[in-house]
């Protein structure tokens, strides 16, 4: 089949077709994202080493469950071996055993072809096009803060980073009616998130003023990001971490500590509540797409989401 392979260089290739093993579904891929996490795969991140990607809607052409085959499907990304002990506590996410789809130990969905446990697979709703649907895992991601902190609408919120997350993130939030903003340095990014009556403000326009909030969210993918959110959020607030760095972050603890600031790590989230999000109508990130590619091409899509522009780039197999 072909694939878009990491091999310490990005590159579209014939890759073996995958064979699925006890309990897992072969999945014909129909659409693959390109996120900030594969950029920054091919820049050494994680050390893996396969097919790209993560995020994919699909066909099951061989699944354990019968009732599976021909539906179109999405799947999340994280295959736990349901043994340990953090598996039978319900946080198979968090697995030591775990493998990750184009991430970690498992070949990824920029490809013909992936395989996933079975479990892992949630089917999409007939109103959804693949186009939405390919956003599921990004917007599972932003869905999870609110699954581990509770946002007041009287509460003042500050997302940092205008890329593919930090705009799903505000998408989201906004439902909660709190004072939202999003601050970021692209105008035609932040345009997005304006479009739909959301607050936007420029990052250079954010650091003259001295402002403060309840509920710091960092997605922007920076340190400096980190450096921002730590200033910003008031005594005794939540600063939410959004985002990866590859390498090491140099900070300083005692902001954290003098102003008894709560930090809390979010990751991925729960697919379906993310799916049930879009077939309401409550959120719709198709304007994020900046270009969908063919899979023959998908060297191309690569190169033009490491473009500043870019928000989404798809691969249409």
């Amino acid at each position: 089949m072909k694939a878009l392979v990491f091999d310490g260089k990005v590159r579209l290739k014939e890759y073996p077709k995958p064979k699925p093993s006890a309990g897992e579904a072969l999945v014909r891929v129909r659409m693959a994202g390109i996120c900030k996490t594969d950029i920054e795969i091919s820049r050494g991140y994680m050390d893996f080493r396969g097919v790209l990607g993560h995020e994919f809607v699909g066909i099951v052409e061989e699944s354990p469950k019968a009732a599976l085959k021909g539906t179109r499907v999405v799947g999340e990304i994280n295959a736990a071996c349901g043994q340990c002990d953090f598996c039978l506590r319900g946080l198979a996410r968090h697995c030591a055993y775990r493998t990750v789809l184009g991430i970690q130990g498992r070949d990824g969905a920029m490809a013909e072809y992936l395989c996933l446990p079975e479990a892992n697979l949630v089917q999409i709703p007939d109103g959804l096009s693949d186009e939405q649907a390919v956003f599921t895992e990004p917007l599972a991601a932003a869905l999870e803060i609110l699954e581990q902190v509770k946002i007041e609408p009287d509460q003042r919120v500050l997302v940092i980073g205008d890329g593919r997350l930090g705009l799903l993130i505000s998408l989201v939030l906004r439902l909660t009616a709190c004072d939202l903003l999003l601050v970021g340095k692209h105008r035609e990014k932040l345009k997005i998130f304006a479009d739909v009556g959301g607050s936007v403000r420029l990052l250079d326009d954010l650091l003259s003023v001295d402002d403060l909030f309840d509920v710091v969210v960092e997605a922007s993918g920076s340190p400096a990001g980190w450096d921002l959110a730590v200033q910003r959020v008031r005594p005794r607030g939540t600063l939410i971490l959004k985002s990866t760095y590859h390498g090491s972050l140099d900070f300083n603890p005692a902001p954290l500590v003098i102003n008894e600031i709560t930090v809390v790590g979010s990751r991925c989230g729960l697919f379906a509540p993310a799916l049930r999000l879009m077939a309401q109508g409550l959120v719709d990130p198709t304007p994020l797409i900046t270009g969908i590619f063919p899979l023959d091409q998908a060297d191309r899509a690569f190169d033009r989401a490491l473009e500043k522009d870019a928000i989404k780039v798809l691969i249409r197999m």
